[in-house]
């Protein structure tokens, strides 16, 4: 296929490589499960990112698949921080002491880290910063929170505590949009919880929006973008809506017979495209400038990457908590990952009781060629494009060498920016930007789509 017109914009949202669900068991490799200390001992440790994740959430959205349960009863949050706790000792003591370790960025993600209290908030500052070693205070901390736990005494505790940017997931200010996504808000709610944001002095607010919505039309979309342009957030996501397997809308989709599926498919994607570009221009037209095809920044607003921004998912990244990942430059590792809330239940209960920490247990190997489509994802799904000069350094290399295929049917799709090759950059163009959901999947190397393909979904 060559032209652009033939091939789906929305496969996938690649927010890191390879997925989740192309890891396996590392106890069933052939060397084992690696000690931590092992993993460690030859990578860099002046500039780590460290991710503590919170796996919990009032009510479970019906597009999210993401690792988290409703609810935490009988002091399921007391015990997973204690987990927490035994985790992050087990990690700074594998990083060792034979060379400086820093941190030089930290963000609490879930779930809904602000689902904790503000004394449990307290306690995970100090698990980053006692048990890691992690000054927040002086190093960009993203915290994610959701609207109905977005209160004064937590949003408080995070100021304090060094919180440079907050996220707040709002999907939709229109109350009939936000009952289509199974996100029951009402908007006053939403107004009050960024009144409060806003108030704490926090200085980077990010405001979640989504476009694809069931009944969402252009107009109703330009409410949305407008109620958050009121309130001057630094920075704006805009999300396209997904209906992935085992999720609500998942669920409510295979309880429904399409009569016809791939021109219902057609018309969601020309309704996508179709308010991504409303949404783009908008916000261009406003002072914003575009990050990449979901991240836009407004003109001066200090520069803190957040967590679900790709280009900052690199090597060196510890995660902590049974939903978070940790990059080194050969080794992605994690837990056992589900969606199904059974299952999810079954692996945070399982996290909750572990003592020993020492070990990676589910991962993925990236070097080589895997190494060199990650480079290549970080950076040319980023609006500024890939450094030629930066990839050669690192691999050698050049990306018409490593990848001819793939950037030849990218350029013949119009997906390329044919001028930025003189500026020494690999850039998209805006067409390109617009189709990030389809290239991305397409730089996929074959190991991985296969794992995926294996994965049994649970």
């Amino acid at each position: 296929m060559t032209s652009r017109h033939t091939t789906r914009p929305y496969r996938s949202y690649v927010y890191a490589y390879p997925h989740k669900t192309a890891y396996a068991r590392l106890a069933e490799h052939p060397a084992g499960r690696p000690a931590l200390r092992d993993l460690w001992a030859g990578e860099s440790k002046d500039a780590l990112s460290l991710y503590l994740h919170i796996p919990f959430c009032e009510v479970r959205c019906g597009f999210c698949n993401l690792f988290t349960r409703i609810g935490a009863p009988e002091e399921l949050t007391t015990r997973y921080l204690d987990a927490l706790d035994r985790q992050a000792t087990a990690v700074r003591e594998a990083l060792g002491d034979g060379e400086p370790v820093r941190f030089a960025a930290a963000a609490f993600g879930g779930g809904t880290p602000t689902f904790l209290t503000a004394g449990e908030l307290e306690r995970l500052c100090d698990i980053a910063e006692k048990r890691m070693g992690a000054d927040l205070r002086s190093v960009p901390l993203s915290v994610e929170t959701s609207p109905s736990t977005a209160t004064a005494d937590r949003l408080a505790v995070l100021a304090d505590r060094g919180t440079t940017r907050i996220s707040i997931g709002v999907q939709s200010f229109v109350e009939a949009e936000a009952r289509a996504a199974v996100r029951p808000q009402r908007r006053s709610d939403v107004e009050a919880a960024l009144a409060l944001i806003r108030d704490s002095g926090i200085p980077v607010l990010n405001i979640d929006l989504i476009y694809g919505i069931d009944g969402q039309t252009e107009r109703s979309w330009r409410t949305s973008l407008d109620a958050a342009l009121r309130w001057r957030p630094e920075e704006l996501y805009l999300y396209p809506l997904y209906v992935r397997p085992l999720t609500g809308l998942g669920r409510l989709g295979d309880a429904q017979e399409a009569t016809d599926e791939a021109a219902a498919d057609a018309a969601w994607d020309e309704q996508r495209l179709r308010l991504y570009r409303a949404g783009r221009d908008h916000l261009l037209a406003h002072g914003y400038e575009q990050v990449s095809m979901r991240m836009f920044r407004r003109a001066g607003a200090p520069r803190t990457e957040g967590p679900d921004d790709y280009a900052c998912q690199t090597d060196g990244m510890i995660g902590l908590g049974c939903g978070a990942r940790s990059y080194t430059s050969r080794l992605h590792y994690s837990f056992d990952y589900a969606v199904e809330m059974r299952e999810v239940r079954a692996i945070i209960d399982a996290y909750t009781t572990t003592e020993d920490f020492s070990h990676a247990e589910v991962g993925r190997f990236t070097d080589g060629d895997e190494a060199r489509r990650r480079h290549l994802l970080q950076s040319v799904l980023q609006a500024e494009g890939l450094r030629l000069s930066e990839y050669r350094e690192r691999f050698g290399t050049d990306p018409d060498e490593d990848f001819p295929e793939e950037l030849a049917r990218f350029d013949a799709r119009g997906w390329l920016d044919r001028d930025a090759a003189g500026a020494g950059l690999l850039r998209l163009s805006p067409e390109g930007l617009a189709h990030s959901d389809a290239l991305g999947p397409d730089l996929f190397s074959p190991a991985v789509r296969a794992a995926m393909a294996a994965y049994e979904l649970k």
